[in-house]
């Protein structure tokens, strides 16, 4: 783990089947024999929150990761009663100090979207790595083609931004640039100052501007999933800075009204505007 640590990672994406091409199930009664053996055997990947959170850790880890001894299932087993976002940073622990467990590269490579974001959890468990390393090595999980790796992602290295985060928005405001969408979302997605499934950010509660290098170059973009993103960023912090974000999106809007930052200044205002009516 020592090389991967200090050394960028430049990975292939995995060669998979987009999670829109198949419907999933929305509801665990839904569930067969046969979807979850194609879960667990890691030949299917995940198309819903649901079918993920029916996937036994230590069935999926057995078959995918089968250099693994069994007194390591073992204490996949025991973590087995956590919740799913505790569950899965204990997993990336267990990883990432085991000694018989795969390279990164090979989570990166993996046909089932769990086994991949089990990849982003043993980033946010290397100690006494530095936060630009940790990014480096996130990069390919952060533009995963499923659009649960790149969620769990961010997830995974949130509190590591939230400890350094000067360090964190000087070391993402490029990513706000980046050709890949994946990686200006998780740029903005990862400092919301409220998040979702995370503890909020009580410094970008109180002094959202702090956040203006990564948020300004994303104000016209012209992916939907990035919008979004900025827009509830902004939604986050109207709930704290309400005049702030008035202001920063009348800003925006009177620099330039396409319907790009028209979207996001309509969104990022909707919990306001809710307010008055």
């Amino acid at each position: 783990w020592g090389t991967l640590c200090t050394q960028p990672l430049h990975l292939e994406p995995p060669v998979t089947t987009p999670p829109s091409a198949r419907k999933g199930i929305s509801k665990s009664s839904d569930m067969t024999p046969e979807l979850l053996a194609d879960l667990e055997n890691g030949r299917l990947e995940a198309a819903t929150l649901t079918e993920e959170l029916s996937i036994n850790f230590a069935n999926l880890a057995r078959n995918c990761l089968p250099g693994l001894p069994a007194d390591f299932l073992v204490q996949v087993e025991a973590i087995a009663p956590l919740g799913i976002v505790k569950r899965m940073q204990a997993m990336g622990e267990l990883l990432a100090t085991h000694p018989a467990a795969p390279s990164l590269a090979d989570f990166a490579a993996q046909r089932s979207n769990l086994v991949r974001s089990w990849g982003c959890f043993i980033i946010a468990a290397w100690q006494d790595t530095p936060l630009a390393a940790r990014l480096e090595a996130m990069r390919p999980f952060a533009d995963d083609t499923h659009y649960g790796v790149r969620e769990w992602a961010w997830l995974a290295l949130r509190p590591q931004l939230a400890a350094e985060l000067d360090e964190a928005i000087s070391l993402l405001t490029p990513w706000a640039s980046s050709p890949e969408e994946g990686l200006r979302r998780f740029a903005c997605e990862a400092l919301r100052p409220r998040g979702v499934w995370c503890a909020h950010l009580e410094p970008l509660k109180r002094e959202p501007e702090r956040g203006l290098p990564i948020i300004t170059p994303l104000r016209a973009d012209p992916s939907r999933y990035v919008q979004n993103s900025v827009a509830n960023w902004l939604n986050d912090a109207a709930k704290s800075r309400p005049d702030w974000v008035v202001d920063v999106c009348t800003a925006w809007l009177a620099e330039n009204p396409c319907p790009a930052t028209q979207y996001i200044c309509k969104r990022a205002l909707r919990t306001l505007t809710k307010k008055k009516g």
